[in-house]
């Protein structure tokens, strides 16, 4: 209990999904020894991140923005120039990551103000402007980003596919530098996930979720919106600038497609909706759902679509076949906003109080 902030996750049904998700990612190396499914479970581990730092600006302070990208891609950035320039060495890893959190911090500062002004709408437009410019900067700076083409760079030894932690197997697994390099991103993860939870659920967390559900009484209690506002939107680019960063570690490359695309924050969006607003657990429901469709849904329709066709079922192959993934995966995720408005992790909840 003390591991979670005091806050489980409420309900059986929601404590048996976690539980898989977690157990899974804790020992995917040894489960699918595959590059795909060890590249899928990875990928999970840090859009969790980046979509629970996310959730406590929408789902916790009730702020939307589009530049939650940026700091994502400032993070993936930071360690690719540090370790590009200075070679691959711990002390270039870290001095990225550490130039970068100001960085970022600064930014997201800068862009908190702007809510002084303009609100709603007008400040997620805001956000996507300076997400935009930001992703053109780092497109135009080719002696510093790479520009098009991105950064490819080397990471420390020990984090290389090459390195051999023990001569033999354990468990049928060689424990080489990519499976360390896995379990470096699933350990911060956690850390920071439970960093995350701690926040939300302090009083700086309870003061945030009053301001979204009602701002001018929050500040009628004396509280100051603008300085909760602030800090949340600075906590939140933070972590997702860490999230930034463990995944240039494990994709040792960053580009403008892979680190400030608008698209990532579209995806990010939708796990947020998909797990469950105002709840950190659904990052992970989120992450590990949407990961998991857009890597095996194409491969499961063509699958489906073969099938389909040699049953003489052509209108049915057609509409299967695996170039139409991203209309079923669409598909879904109105079925999944229709079906549970309140998020994954609020119709296991609404499931479990009904029972009881």
């Amino acid at each position: 209990m003390m591991i979670l902030s005091g806050d489980p996750p409420r309900g059986r049904a929601l404590v048996a999904l976690l539980a898989v998700i977690v157990l899974i990612l804790a020992i995917a190396p040894f489960l699918f020894p595959g590059a795909k499914s060890l590249n899928v479970a990875a990928t999970i581990l840090v859009y969790a991140l980046l979509v629970a730092s996310y959730d406590l600006l929408l789902g916790y302070t009730g702020i939307v923005s589009f530049a939650h990208v940026m700091f994502y891609g400032v993070g993936a950035y930071g360690v690719a120039i540090a370790l590009y320039g200075l070679g691959p060495s711990w002390g270039a890893l870290i001095l990225g990551i550490v130039a970068a959190l100001p960085v970022s911090v600064a930014l997201a500062l800068a862009i908190a103000l702007f809510s002084l002004r303009v609100q709603t709408i007008f400040f997620a437009m805001v956000t996507l402007a300076v997400a935009s410019a930001f992703n053109v900067l780092a497109s135009q700076l080719d002696w510093l980003t790479g520009g098009e083409d991105g950064r490819s760079f080397q990471v420390p030894e020990i984090l290389r596919p090459g390195f051999r932690l023990i001569s033999g197997r354990a468990f049928g697994v060689e424990l080489n530098g990519r499976v360390l390099s896995y379990y470096l991103v699933f350990i911060a993860c956690a850390v920071l996930f439970l960093a995350l939870l701690r926040v939300v659920n302090s009083p700086f967390g309870r003061v945030l979720q009053a301001i979204r559900e009602n701002p001018f009484r929050a500040e009628a209690l004396g509280y100051r919106i603008v300085y909760h506002r602030a800090l949340a939107t600075c906590l939140s680019a933070a972590v997702a600038t860490l999230a930034g960063a463990l995944g240039a570690i494990w994709q040792h490359y960053v580009g403008p497609d892979t680190a400030l695309n608008l698209s990532i924050q579209l995806d990010v969006l939708v796990m947020v909706v998909i797990g469950g607003m105002g709840s950190l657990y659904g990052a992970i429901v989120g992450a590990a759902l949407f990961v998991v469709a857009r890597n095996y849904l194409q491969g499961l329709l063509g699958a489906l679509s073969a099938a389909a066709s040699g049953a003489g079922l052509t209108l049915a192959a057609g509409l299967l076949h695996p170039d139409r993934w991203l209309m079923w995966l669409g598909l879904m995720f109105i079925l999944a906003v229709y079906f549970a408005p309140t998020g994954i992790v609020g119709r296991l909840r609404g499931l479990d109080k009904g029972s009881g």
